[in-house]
């Protein structure tokens, strides 16, 4: 197996162990309410303990991952979310205090939302370094994860599992699992013992990594030969070089918040990371709630949304390099409406159940197309992935809890027709994933 193959399957595992974790406990929710006594707005509330996290972490992780690495952070961000939902669990289980649960939560987000921001910046760098597009498979390997989860929820659910025993184990085993995978990373380059070029593979095709530091190819680190400066002014050039490259990091991602597209990009996330994350937090116990479902069942509903959105991720490789992005991702927000809408008014479960399938398919491409288009330039990729993911995890963590509090005035089922409304701005704002015309010469997969 080559490096880059390596490296590639060790994001997969990152995405597949992100989505294992999170549909892992929101698959338990149902279970969690009736263990706690919680309204729909208390479970808003809760959730929003996890929103607060992950804000603080996502807004911050552009600078982590230059001071620490995409590695380092991924490692340390399964390490803190793990943690955090075994304080969950035990929150829900053994001591039965919604104020546990909430900090629980909040370790969950901190963690979360750094590691996902790194993930997303391996991922777009080893899409550039294979030349083709593999986001949307690596968001669909987030989605297998989640199938995965949602069908041992439900398993768990029907069996009575305790939640605090559920949720400990998978976090552990994937939280090993991430440790293992993360070894093969290469977006960071830096070999620190050495400071040496990090060869990929026989082509030499590297990706690019935005602000952080690279070694090229003739440049002198310190332990090198040559006319070089050694000993204390080497060390003293390489520091000078790391702050230097760690202030044009700060003003690259402050100009990606003012750069249009890159806001424009994160407005087209706000609403397709909604329709995601509201079905996350909410489509087991809307299937409870508003159509009297049992939990099991509302688990085998959320199981459906994702495993619909896993086979359009991975369909979304081929229809892309075919239709281009702007078609696709039209199409997908089409489908997001249709589904959600007939979810709210279907006159059965069944219909219900059977609606999930348009919605999951139609939010499928949002996150994974959003975040190779904001890294198309590749000279600014980290800064802009890293915006686009600030916004985008933050309607699809910050937007579930503020529909628990619409939830206690109009019912679960139907304050998600709230996310319509940004589903709608969604589809129209599809042209902006179009690649930018100044980038045509540099060798990148097109999106039209």
């Amino acid at each position: 197996m080559s490096q880059v193959s390596a490296w590639r399957n060790g994001v997969i595992t990152a995405y597949a162990g992100s989505g294992l974790v999170f549909a892992s406990w929101v698959s338990r929710i149902p279970a969690i309410r009736d263990d706690l006594g919680l309204t729909p707005g208390e479970i808003g509330l809760m959730l929003l303990c996890m929103s607060l996290g992950s804000f603080v972490s996502v807004a911050v992780s552009g600078l982590v991952v230059l001071r620490l690495g995409s590695k380092l952070t991924s490692r340390v961000g399964s390490i803190i979310q793990t943690f955090g939902v075994i304080v969950m669990g035990l929150g829900a289980t053994v001591f039965s205090e919604t104020l546990v649960v909430g900090i629980g939560l909040v370790f969950v987000g901190l963690g979360t939302g750094s590691w996902n921001t790194s993930s997303n910046i391996e991922g777009a760098a080893v899409e550039r370094a294979l030349g083709r597009h593999i986001m949307p498979r690596l968001h669909g390997s987030f989605s297998i994860g989640t199938v995965v989860g949602a069908g041992l929820g439900a398993l768990a659910a029907s069996m009575h599992v305790p939640v605090g025993l559920h949720l400990s184990v998978i976090s552990i085993a994937v939280c090993i699992a991430v440790l293992i995978g993360t070894s093969h990373y290469q977006a960071d380059r830096l070999n620190s013992s050495s400071g040496t070029l990090v060869e990929l593979d026989s082509s030499g095709a590297v990706p690019g990594t935005g602000p952080l530091p690279v070694i090229t190819a003739g440049t002198t680190g310190a332990g090198t030969s040559g006319t070089a400066t050694t000993g204390s002014a080497a060390t003293a050039d390489q520091a000078k070089k790391a702050a230097e490259a760690k202030m044009a990091g700060k003003a690259k991602i402050a100009a990606a918040w003012r750069d249009p597209r890159t806001l424009m990009l994160g407005a087209l996330v706000l609403g397709l990371g909604l329709a995601e994350g509201a079905a996350g937090d909410w489509v087991a116990l809307a299937m409870v709630d508003g159509y009297g479902s049992t939990a099991a069942i509302g688990a085998v509903g959320y199981g459906i949304f994702v495993s619909a959105m896993t086979v359009g991720r991975f369909a979304g490789t081929v229809v892309l390099d075919k239709y281009g992005r702007v078609i696709v991702l039209r199409v997908g927000a089409a489908l997001a409406v249709i589904g959600l809408g007939l979810f709210v008014f279907a006159p059965t479960a069944e219909i219900a159940l059977g609606a999930l399938v348009l919605w999951g398919l139609g939010s499928a491409l949002g996150f994974p197309v959003a975040m190779s288009a904001a890294s198309d330039d590749p000279a600014h990729a980290a800064a802009r992935v890293s915006v686009v993911s600030t916004v985008g995890y933050g309607a699809f963590l910050g937007g579930p809890p503020l529909l628990g509090l619409l939830a206690e005035h109009v019912g679960v089922l139907h304050s998600l027709l709230a996310v319509l409304v940004m589903l709608v701005v969604a589809f129209f704002l599809t042209p902006v994933v179009r690649r930018p015309k100044y980038l045509d010469e540099v060798k990148l997969p097109a999106g039209r």
